[in-house]
């Protein structure tokens, strides 16, 4: 799994100054031919070469494939219709990518490169994206932290952190202005996670609105695709593209919103740190301030809706590694005993579609009176960035529930939430908030978004991973 890549030639001089645009300007210069996509992309792949070994983000890196691309981009008739035209992207070691191998994190696997773009992969490619890389994954993608044999991924706010998984090395490139838009997946917080622990943006999109399946079964419909970024417009353009939709603004509501606020754990012991609570009440005031009605209201996960969630987890686990044909003796223990386990979930039976129906209903109920519940991420800093691997079955899941208590339950019920950056950080690392919404409110979410973006601007990209640029490439 060592990252394989062609350097550019050392004749090709990058413009560093196309680096930390944000995917919706590089998309409008490249579309009237003030930039091509050639450009743009060289300069992110020299980037790319500059920072790598410091955040291990990528597992391949496609130098050649992308300049071609980027040229392809560039000849096209169609270049002005292209709504992500030249904007560098990564993709997620766990769908397709033609002419690529997909491990899903495993070293198990027998490599079989892809005849296909997976569906996600397909959009975004005709829409005029640039795929420069493969981003790591933990195995089978179940952990909450990225790490295998041989390789630890970082936080580029702060290496000695991890950027989360298990979309984390997607996270980390989008953090260190590596690429504006990296695809990802959802499902118990694979998105959401690592937007809270990198300082990003990010739309886990409610069932059915983004096709494709994610591995074997989608984890039994709990997993959704995405994107990462930066800001709430580079989101809304790519959740587009992913869905099939038009890219447009997101319209506001009619109405101020009637927005629930939660901060009581689902997992019992787990406390939200004070930076976490700061950037929850940070985000209560200036909701109030716009005009929105905010009140205090917890939603009631039920124990069997709990179990639920992690009866797919484990069973989705070892669906993926039977699809996968992976060879239980080449995998990390940890991810041996997870599969074992839901094995032995899936003989049982108890993987039960009523538990998820049963959910979504209360959660119906939930929002009958309000229109958005807020709530925190994570109960603290990310993870330490260290081989989690090499760690028991006990450990990682510990580590993992203690840390994000507040996203799984969405992908149960198959709603829409949304991560974005605000209050005043951890020492030095993002902190986050997430916005939940019933059914069909996708275009909510952004909207609200945009709103808290205005209003409480964050940093874009992790400083020090940032060069000498235009002040407007920047923010925060």
């Amino acid at each position: 799994m060592d990252a394989s890549a062609d350097r550019l030639p050392a004749s090709e001089v990058a413009d560093r100054s196309l680096v930390g645009l944000p995917a919706t300007e590089i998309a409008a210069r490249v579309r009237s031919g003030g930039l091509s996509a050639v450009e743009v992309v060289r300069a992110h792949l020299a980037h790319l070469a500059d920072v790598e070994a410091r955040i291990g983000a990528f597992r391949v890196v496609r130098t050649a494939a992308a300049l071609a691309e980027a040229a392809a981009v560039d000849s096209s008739p169609r270049r002005a219709e292209l709504p992500l035209a030249g904007v560098p992207v990564a993709v997620k070691d766990n769908v397709a990518v033609a002419g690529e191998v997909a491990t899903d994190g495993s070293r198990a696997h027998v490599p079989r490169p892809a005849t296909a773009d997976h569906p996600v992969v397909a959009r975004l490619r005709a829409a005029g994206a640039v795929v420069v890389g493969i981003t790591r994954v933990p195995e089978l993608c179940i952990y909450a932290a990225t790490d295998a044999p041989g390789t630890v991924t970082r936080n580029p706010w702060d290496t000695a952190r991890s950027p989360a998984g298990s979309s984390g090395g997607s996270a980390a490139a989008v953090a260190a202005g590596v690429v504006p838009l990296a695809h990802g997946n959802d499902g118990m917080g694979s998105l959401r996670l690592p937007a809270a622990a990198c300082g990003l943006v990010t739309l886990k999109p409610g069932r059915g609105v983004v096709p494709g399946p994610v591995g074997a079964n989608s984890w039994f419909g709990m997993a959704e695709h995405g994107v990462l970024a930066t800001t709430t417009a580079d989101l809304a353009a790519g959740l587009a593209v992913l869905a099939g939709r038009p890219v447009a603004e997101p319209e506001a509501p009619v109405a101020p919103l009637r927005i629930a606020v939660s901060t009581r754990s689902p997992v019992p012991g787990v406390r939200l740190d004070a930076a976490g609570r700061a950037a929850v009440d940070a985000v209560v005031g200036e909701l109030r301030a716009a005009g929105h009605t905010v009140l205090r209201k917890d939603p009631v996960v039920l124990p069997g809706a709990a179990l639920g969630t992690v009866v797919r987890w484990l069973a989705g686990a070892d669906a993926d590694a039977e699809a996968l044909g992976l060879d239980p003796v080449g995998m990390e223990p940890r991810s041996r005993t997870h599969a074992r386990l839901g094995r032995w979930v899936r003989r049982a039976g108890l993987v039960r579609p009523r538990t998820a129906e049963a959910f979504r209903g209360r959660m119906t109920s939930f929002f009958a009176d309000v229109d958005v519940l807020l709530t925190p991420v994570v109960a603290g800093p990310p993870l330490p960035a260290r081989p989690w691997h090499e760690r028991g079955f006990l450990a990682n899941t510990t580590a993992n529930a203690r840390w994000a208590p507040w996203t799984s339950a969405w992908n149960l019920a198959g709603l829409p939430a949304l991560v974005l950056p605000a209050g005043p950080g951890r020492a030095g690392l993002p902190s986050s908030v997430q916005f939940v919404g019933p059914a069909g409110s996708e275009t909510r979410l952004l909207w609200l978004s945009g709103e808290v973006e205005r209003r409480l601007p964050w940093r874009r990209h992790a400083p020090v991973f940032v060069p000498d640029q235009p002040a407007g490439s920047r923010s925060g």
